[in-house]
C-alpha cells in the first residue's frame, strides 16, 4: 500500500479531532506497528495503548459483519465474545487485504476510529480506565495521545467486554 492512503487517514483523524475539540497531542516516532514496542517508544504503560483489530463475523452463510475491536495493549481479544454480540455463526480476524481496504491503513497503523460505514467500532471498557490513551494514527510513524473522554465522545464505540 502506498503512503498516500496512510497520510490521508492521518489527515482525516487530525481533522476529526480538531473539529470535535478533542484533547490530544501527536507523537512522532520511528515507524513501528507492534503495540508493545511502540508503547515503549511513546513512554507509557502497555495497558494505556489501544490495540485495534479488524474482525469478521459470519452470520449464517451469506452475511458478514466487520468490527473494529479496540482493546488495551496488554490484553487479548476474545473472538467468541465478539461473535456472541451479534449471534454470529463464525468469527475470525479479517483477511489482511479486507482489513486494509476497510480501514485505509496498513496493519499496525489502524486507528481506533472508523471511516467506513461497514466497520462498527467496539471498545472494551478497560480502555477507559486511564485518563489518556495512545494509538497509531493511520501511520506507523505517528501516534496520538488523547483523553479517553474525548475518544469515547468522538468515536462513540459500542462498549463491550471483549478481552480474555
Amino acid at each position: 500500500m502506498s503512503d498516500a492512503p496512510l497520510a490521508d487517514i492521518y489527515a482525516q483523524i487530525i481533522a476529526l479531532l480538531d473539529a470535535e475539540n478533542a484533547e490530544y497531542r501527536v507523537i512522532e516516532h520511528a515507524p513501528e506497528g507492534r503495540t508493545d514496542v511502540v508503547s515503549q517508544m511513546r513512554q507509557h504503560p502497555l495497558n494505556q495503548a489501544v490495540k485495534t483489530i479488524v474482525v469478521m463475523v459470519k452470520i449464517g452463510k451469506k452475511t458478514s459483519r466487520y468490527f473494529l475491536a479496540n482493546i488495551p495493549g496488554d490484553c487479548q481479544l476474545d473472538l467468541e465474545a465478539v461473535k456472541a454480540l451479534v449471534d454470529g455463526t463464525r468469527v475470525m480476524f479479517a483477511p489482511l487485504d479486507r482489513a486494509e481496504a476497510l480501514t485505509g491503513c496498513a496493519t499496525g497503523a489502524i486507528p481506533p476510529f472508523s471511516f467506513h460505514e461497514r466497520l462498527e467500532v467496539l471498545a472494551d471498557p478497560l480502555l477507559l480506565q486511564h485518563k489518556e490513551i495512545a494509538f497509531n494514527a493511520g501511520r506507523l510513524d505517528r501516534s496520538i495521545m488523547m483523553t479517553s473522554d474525548s475518544y469515547r465522545r468522538i468515536a462513540s464505540p459500542r462498549l463491550e467486554s471483549i478481552t480474555k
